[in-house]
């Protein structure tokens, strides 16, 4: 605690940081300096549109910006690529640098991973699985493509300060186990609006054990159980990843201990079964043995939740040596350039391709029904992604089940969704 100050959550210090404030407290309205905006494919044109119908179109700050194409890329139709070139034009006209056109890969890897992100900035996306960034220790949440507008011209934007949660994950969950299992269970127990408008912090010595891949899928979910953010304190494998994309000095943020939460929830994962949800919503979580007589019709590994290096390799580990079931088209697209190029030195790429996998490029692709996967009516998918609402891959008649890598491929390889503990020790 800051002497003489109230005490303080980490996502109340970074924004009253950001405000120019000594302190804030949930309910207050601030006017805060944003360090990062992110705009993608889909919404940065609706950004570039609202943007020029200023008296003056500006971008206060250019190098704050970035610029990532991957929702519908490589384009998929005439208007994508429409979309794509004035993203181009705009990026040349106001001098962006940070523009990644197509096979860069999705936003929320290609963020962190180019060195965009640091600990205790406020990071603002025109996407809501900005949240993603939490587990840098940043407050990062998604806005709407007339704030990020708004963001881009003033350098700055207005906030509700959110209530904080904090979420106590214990145990230590062993492999195949990783954090979207973690996450899955989390969100079936606080529900889908469990965490409204709230700031989530989670900690615990399951998030110290998990690798930073893990994290980021956990922090990515947030939103699924309706958090503005989901924040991680900062660790040695944090600053470790930091320092190898080239972020130094990081200034990390934290609690202090005696600061306040609307809610404390204790979930112990020490003993936790493979997790699944059901459709139509990621809060329909069950344990994997409750749903082994589903049979799949497509099995898909990749987006900004699960397309990371940690993801592949499980996934090759399962498959090295064996066939995707017959009728099952197992897709799998890295979620950037920089893990497409790790996972081909590794010969992973070459182990899921033989298995019979359909590698794509770095791309959104079928998470948001985009292409590269789309599903047609009555057919079923356990997916990777994050969002299983009707109509979310494809047709609305279709059903997507969301599970981890390793259980994707183990119900890749048999044809019905299965505990990937069963494959693995064969």
């Amino acid at each position: 605690m800051t002497r003489g100050l109230p005490p303080q959550t980490m996502a109340e210090k970074i924004l009253a940081r950001a405000a120019g404030l000594p302190y804030v407290e949930p309910g207050d309205f601030v006017e805060a300096e944003v360090d990062r905006v992110m705009v993608n494919d889909l919404t940065g044109p609706l950004t570039v549109e609202a943007l020029r119908k200023l008296s003056r179109p500006r971008v206060a700050h250019p190098e704050r910006l970035i610029i990532v194409l991957d929702h519908q890329t490589p384009a998929d139709s005439v208007h994508s690529a429409r979309l794509h070139k004035i993203l181009r034009e705009f990026a040349s006209e106001f001098h962006v640098e940070n523009f990644y056109d197509v096979g860069w890969g999705v936003c929320h890897q290609v963020l962190p991973e180019e060195g965009h992100v640091a600990p205790g900035m406020l990071v603002v996306g025109a996407d809501s699985h900005t949240c993603t960034y939490g587990a840098f220790g940043a407050f990062a949440t998604g806005v709407g493509s007339t704030d990020a507008a708004a963001a881009l011209a003033l350098g700055k934007l207005w906030f509700k300060v959110p209530e904080s949660m904090k979420i106590e994950v214990k145990g230590v969950p062993r492999l195949p186990l990783t954090g979207k299992d973690v996450i899955l269970h989390i969100i079936g127990k606080v529900g889908e609006d469990g965490a409204n408008y709230r700031s989530v912090e989670f900690t615990g010595e399951a998030i110290s054990a998990l690798s930073m891949d893990s994290r980021m899928t956990i922090s990515n979910m947030a939103v699924e159980m309706g958090a503005k953010a989901g924040l991680m304190e900062v660790d040695e494998k944090t600053l470790e990843f930091l320092r190898r994309v080239g972020v130094g000095g990081a200034k990390p943020v934290r609690s202090d201990p005696e600061a306040s939460y609307v809610e404390t929830l204790e979930v112990d994962v020490g003993g936790l079964e493979p997790q699944v949800a059901a459709p139509p919503s990621p809060a329909n979580v069950k344990p994997v043995s409750e749903l082994s007589s589903v049979e799949v019709d497509q099995a898909f590994l990749g987006s900004c939740t699960n397309g990371r290096l940690e993801d592949l390799r499980i996934a090759a580990r399962i498959l090295k040596g064996r066939k995707v079931a017959s009728r099952v088209r197992f897709i799998v697209i890295p979620a950037s350039r920089r893990i497409y190029e790790q996972a081909l030195e590794e010969g992973l790429i070459q182990t899921l391709v033989k298995a019979g996998a359909v590698v794509g490029p770095p791309t959104c692709g079928p998470c948001l029904g985009g292409h590269l996967g789309v599903l047609a009516e009555d057919e079923v998918c356990i997916s990777t992604t994050n969002r299983n609402f009707t109509g979310r891959m494809g047709s609305p008649k279709a059903e997507i089940y969301l599970a981890s890598a390793a259980t994707v491929a183990a119900s890749a390889l048999t044809g019905r969704i299965t505990d990937p503990r069963e494959v693995m020790a064969e």
